[in-house]
């Protein structure tokens, strides 16, 4: 019995190798078809994480010179960023203010300006601040704001995006 346990690995090993470069193998597979061992690779390619999203206002936030700023870029949240409103006087005062002071702290470019803070989310049109409301729903929850439903008359499931395209797109 124990020669046929010994001998599984080594048959297993051969039908890979029979079955074509299509199959990664591992640095002991490797060793024992009789090939030697070097630098383990790394099987599969590492990903890399996309942490800052480009977008573009529907209407634009215009400074105190006139300047229309509407191409932006905005980051991930983290935890912190979550959390540190929430001791925020004027959102304890008004829970509706957390967004803007959340999106004061997660945008991180907004046209020429050279700072985006919640003073600046506070003086955005209302269909600026809900467009970014969205949009943040949006990359933080995995590239989509889909919720399984079903139809009321006939009972067939289906997927809804519930978080608002970019406006002019379907």
């Amino acid at each position: 019995m124990r020669r046929s346990a010994a001998k599984a690995p080594a048959a297993a090993a051969s039908q890979t190798a029979a079955a074509g470069a299509d199959f990664p193998r591992s640095v002991s597979a490797t060793a024992s078809a009789g090939t030697p061992a070097g630098p383990a690779a790394d099987p599969a390619p590492r990903q890399s994480l996309q942490t800052e999203f480009p977008f573009e206002l529907p209407r634009g936030y215009v400074d105190d010179a006139g300047t229309v700023h509407r191409d932006g870029v905005m980051r991930l949240s983290t935890a912190r960023d979550e959390l540190v409103p929430l001791r925020d006087v004027r959102v304890q005062e008004n829970p509706a203010y957390l967004s803007v002071v959340l999106l004061g702290r997660v945008i991180t470019r907004l046209g020429t300006l050279t700072m985006v803070h919640d003073g600046v989310v506070e003086n955005m049109f209302a269909s600026d601040l809900a467009f970014l409301q969205d949009f943040y729903r949006q990359i933080n929850a995995e590239g989509h704001t889909r919720a399984a439903v079903q139809c009321p008359h006939c009972s067939e499931p289906f997927e809804v995006e519930l978080g608002g395209s970019r406006l002019g797109e379907s």
